[in-house]
């Protein structure tokens, strides 16, 4: 195509109706079409980024291959569509505003006064157009976070209402919004999407496409009210109704016609239905899936999106072993001695989850030891995988003192330490080991037998590190580094080979994992839990 194409995905009534799984969702039909495509997520706060905030107040932070720190859904975007995102695909309030106030400081406005109409929206726009041009994409899908009406958006959504208007049919908008169903009443109550597009059309912004979140199935006289409502096309509102598996929105959303409504918007040529064929594959392969494979993941943030890119990395993989993944959170913080036991009893496999600080660590240590004696296939991420290495040095290297210089500033024996360039690093945001980096596999470890290639690049979030004055001691006692970056020498995986399955990796991999590529270490982490299970 001549022209970059834009599309906008604004939600309302309430929060997390899935603005993001719609988004991957738009774009996966798009690409199946052959369209090269991208998608910006835009966040009101006025963070920098996500990096500094607890998994509750925002659930995982999610990491690019070019180091940024990014809402879980750039996640979803990867995991549906397979692209890889970078820094400008994510955007918040607080980017654009120390975008502008560093111009204003340079004197790039000529003594201008700096407003938020035209300066901030000039700015939100240029990165929107920008990374189309830039990489001469076909479709750019952007996803205004929160809700329309808070006043956060509302220089994003003014943005917007500038670009549909420059942009003409090169731009449209889709409106997420919900369709309650009154239990009491029988009913189902069309007034708050009624209300969520007046409050866009007050913007001066008209939705071309509705998408109806409901739990309920909505009948053609609900969409027929909807659209003479809301002044849009009866075949240009559609329903999200409530799915088995996120997995299998794109499907709907193609049934429904949403790709075909985008594309006569825009007046481009409709051409044959793809076939989604290994994606349909994925989904009946998934929906075969009944026996079942359990894994414990021991961590301390007990909320589903703290952790949002691993369970979907093992319910990935557990489908590409035939197997319905039931995960079950284990709250490290009430892990002991004495009940580890019964918490870890019926897993098959044990997950020791990343994070930060304190709290919660020895509840990781202690089912590190438990899963280690017993045998159990054991996979840790991040400060998942040091809680392994502070464990086998207490239990197995006799250092009963052995911690974390991140826990313990005066230990003895630090076995995991921090990095030499974070030492005189003071501020917290956007200043740990971030991105992708190279990592050379030992020959004739595990981990080399899963990847089957010895050179692989992987994502990382980190300050701390294995302390490299311990390593031949490990190695003697049985525990060996199989994985180490060749530039800084760092310590990248720990596995113990007399063991069915006991890994750590200092990387995310839960970030390179797709519906269609699973990582292969999951993969196979399954399949040693599935074998487990059998004996």
């Amino acid at each position: 195509m001549a022209e970059t194409k834009y599309i906008f995905v604004t939600g309302g009534v309430v929060s997390s109706l899935g603005k993001g799984i719609i988004s991957s969702s738009i774009g996966k039909l798009l690409q199946a079409r052959g369209y090269n495509i991208t998608i910006q997520k835009f966040d009101p706060y006025i963070n920098i980024d996500p990096g500094t905030l607890n998994p509750y107040e925002h659930g995982e932070c999610y990491v690019t291959e070019d180091g940024m720190e990014t809402d879980l859904d750039l996640g979803h975007y990867e995991r549906f569509t397979g692209i890889k995102t970078t820094k400008e695909n994510s955007l918040t309030t607080g980017r654009i505003y120390k975008s502008v106030i560093d111009k204003e400081r340079r004197g790039d406005y000529l003594g201008k006064t700096i407003q938020v109409v035209p300066h901030i929206t000039d700015e939100i726009k240029r990165n929107v157009k920008v990374i189309g041009k830039k990489y001469n994409y076909d479709f750019v899908i952007t996803e205004i976070g929160g809700t329309v009406g808070d006043i956060e958006s509302t220089p994003f959504l003014e943005a917007i209402r500038q670009l549909k208007w420059e942009l003409g049919k090169d731009a449209v908008c889709v409106h997420l919004t919900y369709v309650p169903y009154l239990k009491a009443a029988q009913e189902l109550k069309t007034k708050p999407t009624q209300h969520s597009v007046k409050e866009l059309q007050s913007i001066g912004i008209q939705p071309d496409i509705l998408i109806l979140r409901t739990e309920q199935h909505l009948n053609d006289g609900v969409l027929k009210k909807v659209a003479g409502f809301c002044n849009v096309d009866f075949d240009c509102v559609i329903q999200s109704e409530d799915l088995p598996s996120i997995y299998e929105v794109p499907v709907e959303m193609q049934a429904q016609g949403l790709d075909v409504a985008i594309l006569k918007k825009m007046q481009l040529p409709i051409g044959e239905t793809p076939s989604l064929g290994p994606w349909r594959k994925f989904l009946e392969r998934r929906n075969k899936a009944v026996e079942e494979v359990h894994i414990g993941l021991v961590g301390k943030y007990d909320l589903q999106d703290a952790y949002k890119s691993i369970r979907e990395s093992l319910l990935q993989a557990g489908v590409y072993n035939d197997r319905k993944v039931i995960l079950s959170f284990i709250n490290s913080e009430e892990l002991t001695n004495e009940n580890v036991g019964e918490r870890l009893k019926g897993q098959d496999g044990i997950m020791i989850c990343p994070g930060f600080g304190q709290r919660g660590i020895e509840g990781k240590i202690i089912a590190a030891h438990y899963a280690r004696v017993n045998d159990i296939p054991t996979f840790g991420i991040c400060l998942g995988m040091q809680m392994m290495v502070i464990e086998f040095a207490r239990n197995v290297l006799g250092y009963s003192d052995a911690n974390s210089r991140e826990i313990d500033e005066k230990t003895e024996h630090n076995v995991i330490d921090i990095m030499e360039e974070q030492k005189n690093i003071t501020s917290m945001g956007g200043t740990m080991r971030l991105g992708a980096y190279e990592c050379v596999l030992a020959q004739g470890s595990r981990v080399l037998d899963i990847y089957k290639k010895e050179n692989i690049q992987e994502r990382h979030r980190h300050r701390y590190e294995f302390n490299n004055e311990y390593l031949k001691e490990y190695e003697r006692h049985g525990m060996i580094c199989s994985g180490r970056n060749p530039e800084s020498d760092l310590v990248e995986i720990v596995e113990i080979p007399g063991l069915k399955w006991y890994i750590g990796t200092q990387f995310h991999p839960e970030y390179r994992s797709t519906v269609l590529n699973p990582h292969p270490l999951f993969v196979d982490f399954i399949k040693a839990s599935i074998e487990n299970k059998k004996k």
